[in-house]
């Protein structure tokens, strides 16, 4: 799969771009049944809230054959491929899970800020793609951007380790103030949050910012993030255990297309 002209404008505009519809019903039940079944497992890799419900499972891609064929799938290699013009290799990989009532927040912050600071990318030469597991609605914790964010390039952050389980590097109250005045002047909106039907895909830039909300409704919300790096552009710091920042940067070898559906088929996992 390639990005039209278009969608690479926009992309470049606004740092992000949204494919709606991008996995069939077949691959994402086969998604969301083994995503359940990580987030219930006592691994180090599951990361859990305050309360003990899910909040993140890491590299699942290295212990689960679902989500390597979903890592490894052309829809998701391809774009990022094109983009960079070169090979891609997994950076990190994480199952982010809003808990039905327990879900919480996710700070202002940009992903390679943290990849720069903790990981040593040498460039922004890294992106997520996301995949929608669940429906995500206006009202379970959609993820929040900024349009336009990552034109400015990296900003300052603090180390946050208290507010939630999860340590981030994350922006203050000023900086995504006046970053919401820009975007309302160049893009009308200060805030955009793009929501969609499993099976949705959202690429969006390494140094856009974004946040997301609690989760405060009985509706979950579990989204795959898949950090593709450019393979000339590997981490050089090891600060992180492996399982957070990888380091292995052998390119990826795109799976068929088909992989996922086969995969499901054979083991007679049924869409819902």
């Amino acid at each position: 799969m390639k990005l039209s002209a278009d969608q690479l404008k926009a992309f470049d505009e606004q740092g992000y771009v949204f494919l709606p519809n991008c996995f069939s019903e077949e691959e994402i039940a086969l998604l969301r049944i083994e995503g359940e079944a990580i987030l219930k497992a006592d691994r180090q890799e599951v990361w859990r809230e305050k309360t003990g419900a899910p909040r993140t499972a890491f590299a699942a891609h290295t212990f689960s054959e679902v989500f390597r064929l979903l890592v490894s799938h052309p829809r998701l290699v391809g774009p990022l491929k094109q983009y960079f013009g070169e090979d891609v290799y997994v950076h990190q990989f994480k199952l982010n899970a809003k808990a039905a009532f327990e879900g919480d927040v996710w700070q202002w912050h940009q992903d390679y800020g943290t990849w720069a600071r903790d990981d040593g990318m040498p460039q922004a030469r890294a992106m997520n793609i996301a995949v929608f597991l669940d429906e995500v609605m206006p009202i379970n914790g959609p993820l929040l951007l900024i349009p336009g964010s990552h034109k400015q390039g990296v900003f300052e952050a603090g180390h946050d380790t208290l507010t939630t389980s999860y340590p981030l590097w994350t922006l203050d109250k000023h900086t995504v103030t006046r970053l919401c005045r820009d975007a309302e002047g160049a893009h009308g909106q200060g805030i955009v949050a793009p929501t969609g039907k499993p099976g949705s895909v959202l690429m969006f830039h390494g140094n856009l910012v974004h946040a997301s909300p609690p989760n405060i409704t009985p509706y979950p919300r579990k989204i795959v993030y898949v950090t593709f790096c450019a393979c000339s552009n590997h981490i050089t710091k090891f600060t992180r255990a492996e399982w957070i920042a990888h380091r292995d940067f052998t390119p990826i070898q795109p799976v068929g297309d088909d992989a996922l559906a086969e995969y499901a088929r054979a083991h007679r996992v049924a869409a819902e």
